[in-house]
Parts: structure tokens; C-alpha cells; sequence
């Protein structure tokens, strides 16, 4: 799957989640109409401006929306999350633990 697909996947529902239409959240963005149908549809790249852009008209933060799409493609190409690890301050190595899931935010789009 490409990111650009996964992504516009992920903003395509979360708009339809809050039931406004491409006009509004084009506007509240302040891009055009066809443009997000276009990256909805995974047919054009998004520069990282447009997507904060995006992230803010729909309230939801960029990092959540990237953390709910790395998910998505994961599952979908059958890959193994791979799970952060750190080393302390004593040399020994640590594995971080797996983002938490919260009602209402990002990781919801995974799904």
C-alpha cells in the first residue's frame, strides 16, 4: 500500500466521521476542493504543510494521524510493529511500551 493511498484513506474517513463535506474541510484548509478529492483518492502527493493544514481543519493532531496510518499500512502489507527500544542510563536496554488507544482520537482510523 502507499502512503499516499493510506493517508488519503485515513483523512477520507475521518471527514465522513464528522460528517462534513470536502467544501468545508477544502476551506477550512484553505486548499482546493478537487485537490483533496484527489489526495483522499491517493492520486496526488501531499506536502507536509498541506497535511498539517489538513490535520487542523479536522482537529487531530498530525502525529496521531501518521501513528493510525503507519498502523493501517502495517496491517495491510502483514508486517511485524516493530516496538521501540531504548537504552538507560545504566547500559541496560529497555523496550518501550505500545502506544495506549484513547476513544475518539487517531488510533480509531487503524481500525
Amino acid at each position: 500500500m502507499l502512503l499516499r493511498s493510506a493517508l488519503g484513506e485515513a483523512l477520507r474517513r475521518l471527514r465522513l466521521e464528522q460528517g462534513r463535506t470536502l467544501a468545508e474541510v477544502a476551506l477550512a484548509a484553505r486548499i482546493s476542493m478537487p485537490y483533496l478529492s484527489e489526495v483522499e483518492r491517493g492520486l496526488k502527493e501531499i506536502s507536509s504543510e498541506v497535511l498539517a493544514a489538513l490535520c487542523a481543519a479536522l482537529g487531530i493532531e498530525l502525529s496521531d494521524l501518521l501513528v493510525a496510518v503507519a498502523f493501517h499500512i502495517s496491517a495491510s502489507n502483514g508486517a511485524v510493529t516493530v516496538v521501540p527500544v531504548h537504552r538507560t542510563a545504566v547500559g541496560r536496554f529497555e523496550v518501550a511500551a505500545p502506544p495506549t488507544r484513547r476513544a475518539g482520537d487517531a488510533y480509531a482510523l487503524a481500525a
